[in-house]
């Protein structure tokens, strides 16, 4: 009988000796669900999975709604509670809150404080960190045409123009006549485009201006163009930098219903520093992935996360 209690003895203290083991700590308490959704642009369904990827690595049981619909439908249902978080543009506070005519918005940290604080009084939705990306309209050249006349902002862009250099845009209707596109870039840096340096897209999207600017279509050697579209690496086009803020600071971060930030407040030491890290660059790159290699957008955002330690 002393021989079968050692035995069982022995065999219950192995069994709680391995259960310790592993890269996080054993726990009992239940920590979730927690529903996920997104826009269903390809940012948005990127932003949401790198979400989805580090809750559940941090032990969340988590719903995946990514891809919920365009902005008034996935905006909805957070504040319907159908949704717990969502990544969002900081920009979009100006519409949300009818203040698209207040300059807090071309201001990275103003425009956050700004929509975090409207969003929490109002809402009870809490803004964590944003990446340091803007995802706004912008104005995209080769890089080779960038070398070749020493352009690296828009304040270079508007000296080349004046100064006579050959420049053809490629755009929407809406870009060109919006008083928020490109008008809001000429009042800035005191230049004005020739209707025979536009050439309009009827597709109004910026895949279009985008391949037109690389491939020298009709002349063009500029785009319309969003600041961390996926194409841009792959066309080898760069972004002109907006310099003097003309465009509002679109810069994306998660928002969570308060009723679920107050239970789990880690959700912010969970996903701020990934946040941090989402340059526009990096995003650029993750986009590209998506859109031209068309990779799936979790596969994406596992092999980013793994790439810089933030999952095994």
């Amino acid at each position: 009988m002393k021989i079968r209690f050692l035995i069982l003895l022995t065999a219950i203290i192995l069994a709680l000796s391995f259960s310790g083991c592993g890269n996080a700590p054993v726990s009992t308490t239940t920590k979730g669900p927690i529903t996920v959704g997104s826009k269903v642009d390809t940012e948005g369904t990127l932003l949401a999975q790198i979400i989805i990827l580090m809750l559940r690595d941090y032990g969340f049981t988590v719903n995946d709604r990514s891809a919920t619909g365009q902005t008034p439908i996935v905006r909805r249902a957070l504040l319907n509670g159908e949704i717990d978080i969502y990544p969002e543009y900081t920009g979009n506070g100006a519409f949300f809150f009818n203040l698209a005519d207040s300059p807090v918005w071309q201001d990275f940290n103003a425009g956050y404080q700004k929509v975090k604080e409207l969003d929490k009084t109002a809402n009870n939705v809490i803004w964590l960190q944003p990446a340091p990306a803007n995802n706004t309209w912008a104005i995209a050249v080769t890089k080779t045409f960038a070398d070749n006349n020493n352009l690296k902002t828009m304040d270079d862009l508007a000296a080349y123009i004046n100064n006579g250099g050959v420049f053809k845009l490629a755009a929407s209707e809406e870009f060109l006549t919006s008083q928020v596109a490109l008008p809001a870039f000429e009042a800035a840096y005191g230049f004005s485009l020739r209707p025979d340096q536009q050439v309009v897209v009827s597709t109004g999207g910026t895949a279009t201006t985008e391949k037109a600017a690389a491939e020298g279509t009709s002349g063009v050697n500029a785009a319309m163009a969003f600041g961390t579209d996926g194409d841009l690496a792959a066309l080898g086009l760069l972004i002109l930098d907006d310099n003097r803020h003309a465009q509002p600071y679109y810069a994306p971060a998660p928002i969570v219903r308060g009723v679920v930030f107050d239970k789990y407040p880690e959700l912010a030491t969970i996903l701020n520093p990934v946040f941090a890290t989402l340059d526009l660059l990096t995003l650029q790159t993750l986009n590209a992935q998506i859109q031209v290699e068309g990779r799936g957008a979790a596969a994406v955002a596992r092999d980013y996360l793994k790439s810089k330690n933030f999952i095994p």
